[in-house]
């Protein structure tokens, strides 16, 4: 049995190296690191499988936030709703724009953004709501997208951790996590549902205004070169990363099936245990198990953690201090949040190894060795 890891890229590369070192080799032949035209035939392959109009590549997920909420002109001291129960980046971007981020909790079952919050938190001054799709799954999107349409609030999905999820609207209409709102935006680090062998990321759009002004702030602010009209940034997809996932998109279902195979076995080993929850599946939502999220009950989670390290088993804590707990948060705002949801999940959460090449013989290791050291710290 290999070695088990939160993540195997090398054997997930090892399948597709020929196409892989090919494409690569192409860029390494034409000598078009930047702006090549694997950049653009990706971005295009990408708009197709998401059915969107505008995808536009950049450097990683947090430029993806970043240059979004760029492009929407806000000002100073405008509020964002957002989940804390979330990665540092949905956050980090808001402050750094110098907006003020406002903290709602999440469901206690799918994890994302509780709506119900979310319409407690709106005020005058909302100018963005900022859903994560958290671990692979949708936030609820439709009774989000009404409430914020009748606010006037525009809608950018962070989808960094779902791309190739579904979400299903009551209509019974299918679309792709990161189309719905104004804007989307993901990441394509290499751990990620699609990922490539370094940095980038990219933003989706219906709106043909906005998606031309997210391509200036990405490009220094400017649409005819040396001519600079907008303050912008510069966050680039290079050509190397964009052969990369072009190869990777054509497996990306795949991949997602292989996630879900690897989640009903999980789902299978421990449904009747009495100390944990598997990972909630919406009927609304296309679970694609970017991460295989359990919740511990009755029992001590770091004790777990620590009895699966002694045997060669990882896993990882997402997240164990929210954002509205972190330092410089608590410096920059500092307000008093109640998020018993989040508080609660900060301590019960666990995170399990979920990759494309998890054979049958390591869920079953995994799962027997889980069993053995919750009934023996329990």
């Amino acid at each position: 049995m290999h070695d088990l890891q939160m993540v195997d890229l090398k054997r997930q590369y090892l399948k597709i190296k020929p196409e892989i070192d090919t494409a690569i080799q192409n860029v390494i032949d034409s000598s078009a690191f930047i702006k090549g035209s694997d950049v653009g035939a990706f971005a295009g392959a990408l708009a197709d499988y998401l059915g969107v109009k505008h995808v536009i590549p950049c450097g990683n997920g947090t430029d993806a936030l970043q240059i979004t909420l760029m492009a929407l002109d806000l000002q100073p001291g405008d509020e964002v709703i957002t989940p804390s129960f979330t990665y540092m980046a949905t956050v980090e971007v808001v402050a750094l724009l110098r907006l003020k981020p406002v903290f709602v909790d999440v469901d206690p079952e799918t994890f994302t953004m509780d709506i119900d919050k979310v319409k407690e938190a709106i005020s005058n001054k909302t100018k963005a709501i900022i859903p994560v799709h958290l671990y692979g799954q949708s936030a609820d999107m439709e009774p989000l997208l009404e409430l914020a349409a009748a606010h006037h609030i525009p809608v950018i999905e962070d989808n960094a951790q779902a791309t190739g999820s579904d979400y299903i609207f009551s209509d019974g209409r299918t679309v792709k996590t990161g189309t719905m709102g104004l804007a989307g935006t993901t990441s394509f680090f290499p751990s990620k549902t699609l990922g490539c062998f370094g940095d980038g990321g990219a933003i989706f759009t219906n709106n043909d205004s906005l998606a031309e002004k997210m391509r200036m702030v990405a490009n220094h602010g400017q649409k005819v070169r040396y001519l600079h009209d907008i303050v912008g940034c510069n966050s680039r997809l290079d050509s190397i990363q964009a052969a990369v996932l072009g190869v990777k998109l054509k497996y990306l279902d795949d991949y997602i099936l292989a996630r879900r195979t690897a989640a009903d076995f999980y789902d299978a080993a421990f449904r009747e245990n009495e100390y944990i929850i598997c990972p909630y599946r919406a009927t609304y939502s296309r679970h694609v198990f970017y991460t295989y999220t359990i919740l511990l009950k009755n029992v001590e989670r770091d004790a777990v953690k620590q009895g699966l390290t002694a045997r060669h088993i990882p896993s990882q804590l997402y997240y164990p201090l929210p954002c509205h707990k972190q330092p410089v948060i608590k410096t920059l705002y500092p307000t008093d949040y109640e998020l018993p949801v989040t508080d609660m999940l900060q301590d019960r959460m666990l995170s399990l190894p979920m990759h494309t090449e998890l054979s049958n013989e390591e869920l079953a290791y995994i799962c027997d060795n889980i069993i053995e050291v919750i009934n023996r710290v329990a």
